[in-house]
This record gives structure tokens, C-alpha cells and sequence, in this order.
């Protein structure tokens, strides 16, 4: 069964629209022009048990929205979510306990106490059993290094360490689902890397389910196998990362760099996009050509000193999705 199963979900907002001026604002008060908006418009799709998925799109895109349906903050105006067969609407308090969430802006821990403090108060506030707690508290402990700074008051501990500490308070009771949303941003390299890592151990040795909402893309490189891109709150693009990325950015660069000028510089399955003196950049489609096959017919003829292939990566290929749409 999926873990996440979303069906035709539609969230409507009303919103007045307001008028410059003081005589804008009284006729807005008195006639108020009210205007319906659609900030997610039929998304479908579902999740399985163990994925880690990138759930992306420019700003407006619907991306916070559907998170926050999910999690049962929201009510979709039509259409239908089960989290691990469960609506979150019609049983919230179930489907919370299967839930695990990080808002990369926002804290779940509380600023005066101690961070181990806060921690026992969500064990109280989750009924989380001893034996449980311990040993999430060691695995976390270890993963995220928490010792370090688990004594010290949420109000003082730097950026990184609290990211940690949320990461830890929201897989306290073992949640079959982690919801992040931008869970690196602001972050230094080192403390980035820990979050990802913890990512990953958690999805390798509990199984947990991850769905991430980030525009940092080297998240999402190095944590998701695959993508669901949104955007004016319909999925455009839903599909393996590296599959997607081929099918966005069908076109590759070869950079070749000559010994001395040459005149024949055409190559009937390449286009030459740039030059700087003996620099030359080919664009190519590798369904027309291969790489391996263009560079041996240009070698041929052409004196080549240095020579490199420029592969699409997951900015390219989102920069396309946008582009189009």
C-alpha cells in the first residue's frame, strides 16, 4: 500500500480585491470584490513505502499548500489524501503519529528549555514509551552527535544545532513519514552535509519515508531518487530524477579546445554555439549522435589539444521545466 495516495486535490482560496487609496479601501470595506484562486489545481499522485522524493517548483507553485493538506492543516476543497491509508482530515490525531516535520524556518522546540528538555516534553506529549525513547535518543544521539550541545538552552544553540535538534524532535516517535521543508536552508556546508547524512541513514536503517521541499538543488542531487516538479499548482513533471533529467535536456555540450586554427569546423549533427579563438563549444542530441562518436569524427579532421563533455544536471533540467511552462 502506498504511504501517500493523493487523488484530484483542489484547495480554493477567496481573496478580496483591494483598491489603491482611501476611497479603494472604503468601497473594499463596503463592496468588497471578492476573486477565487486556486493555489492547488488537480494534483494526483502517490508515494511508496522507503522513497525519498523531491517535491519542487518555484515560489507560488502550490508546494507549501500541499504539505500542509497533507498534514491536515489544510482541507483540499475537492478531491481526496490518505496518509498510510488514513485521511488526514477525517482522523488528524492518527495520521499525526505517523508523521515526522521540519520546517527549515520554523521550530518545534521550545526557546528557554534545555534541548534534552524539550525532548523529554515530546516523549510526554507523544506517549512515547520509555524503552522507545532511549533507543531512538541513542540512535539520534549518535547520528546527529547531539552530546555535543544537548545540554545547552534552544535559545542559544547556533543554526546547524538547532536544525539537529528539530531533526531529532521530529523522529522521537518513530514517524513512518518525514515532511521537510527547505531543511538546510541558511546552513553552513558541514552542517548540511550532517542533515543529509542523517537523511539517508534514517531512510537506510528505518525505512522512513521522505518527501522534500527545497530549492536547493544539491539537496535534491544528492538526496532523491525521485522528483515530483509543480507548478501553478498542477504536477508537471513526475518521474526518476535521472530519467527526467534525460528527457528534459535532451541536448549535451562537447568543449573542444585546438592546437591551431582550422577552417572546417562543421560537424551535420552539431551546432557550433560558441567560439573564442581555438575554444569551441558543439551542442549536440545524443539521440542523433553519441558523444563517443562525434568527438572521434571531429578528431579526424580537426587538431584537438583538450577536449570536454558537459552533462545535463537537475538545474538544467528544472530551468527547461519552468522555461516551458
Amino acid at each position: 500500500m502506498a504511504v501517500i495516495e493523493i487523488k484530484d486535490v483542489v484547495k480554493e482560496y477567496i481573496i478580496a480585491k483591494k483598491e489603491r487609496g482611501l476611497r479603494g479601501a472604503i468601497k473594499g470595506l463596503l463592496f468588497p470584490v471578492k476573486k477565487k484562486i486556486r493555489g492547488v489545481d488537480g494534483i494526483s499522485f502517490s508515494i511508496e513505502p522507503g522513497e525519498i522524493v523531491g517535491y519542487i517548483g518555484p515560489n507560488g507553485a502550490g508546494k507549501s499548500t500541499t504539505i500542509k493538506m497533507l498534514t491536515g492543516i489544510l482541507h483540499p476543497t475537492s478531491g481526496s489524501i490518505r496518509i498510510c491509508g488514513i485521511s488526514p482530515q477525517e482522523d488528524r490525531k492518527a495520521v499525526v503519529k505517523q508523521l515526522g516535520v521540519v520546517f527549515g524556518q520554523r521550530t518545534q522546540l521550545y526557546w528557554d528549555l534545555r534541548l534534552g528538555e524539550s525532548f523529554e516534553l515530546l516523549r510526554r506529549i507523544y506517549q512515547i514509551d520509555t524503552a522507545m525513547y532511549e533507543e531512538n535518543m541513542r540512535v539520534l544521539s549518535e547520528v546527529l552527535r547531539l552530546d555535543e550541545f544537548i545540554d545547552t538552552p534552544v535559545r542559544q544553540l547556533s543554526l546547524g544545532q538547532r536544525m539537529r535538534g528539530d531533526l531529532a524532535a521530529a523522529m522521537l516517535h518513530s514517524p513512518s513519514l518525514l515532511f521537510l521543508d527547505e531543511p538546510t536552508i541558511g546552513l553552513d556546508a558541514e552542517a548540511k552535509h550532517a542533515i543529509r547524512n542523517f537523511i539517508k541513514e534514517m531512510n537506510r536503517i528505518r525505512g522512513v519515508t521522505v518527501i522534500l521541499t527545497t530549492h536547493d538543488l544539491d539537496d535534491v542531487e544528492q538526496l532523491c531518487s525521485r522528483l515530483v516538479i509543480v507548478n501553478n499548482g498542477k504536477v508537471v513533471e513526475d518521474g526518476p530524477m535521472e530519467s527526467l533529467i534525460h528527457k528534459l535536456t535532451p541536448k549535451r555540450v562537447l568543449f573542444i579546445e585546438l592546437q591551431e586554427p582550422c577552417s572546417d569546423l562543421e560537424h551535420p549533427c552539431a551546432e557550433i554555439v560558441k567560439q573564442e579563438g581555438l575554444k569551441i563549444w558543439y551542442q549536440f542530441e545524443k539521440s542523433r549522435i553519441s558523444a563517443a562518436e562525434l568527438i572521434a569524427d571531429l578528431s579526424k579532421k580537426l587538431p584537438i589539444q583538450d577536449l570536454s563533455v558537459k552533462e545535463p544536471d537537475i538545474e538544467d533540467a528544472i530551468r527547461e521545466v519552468y522555461k516551458s511552462r
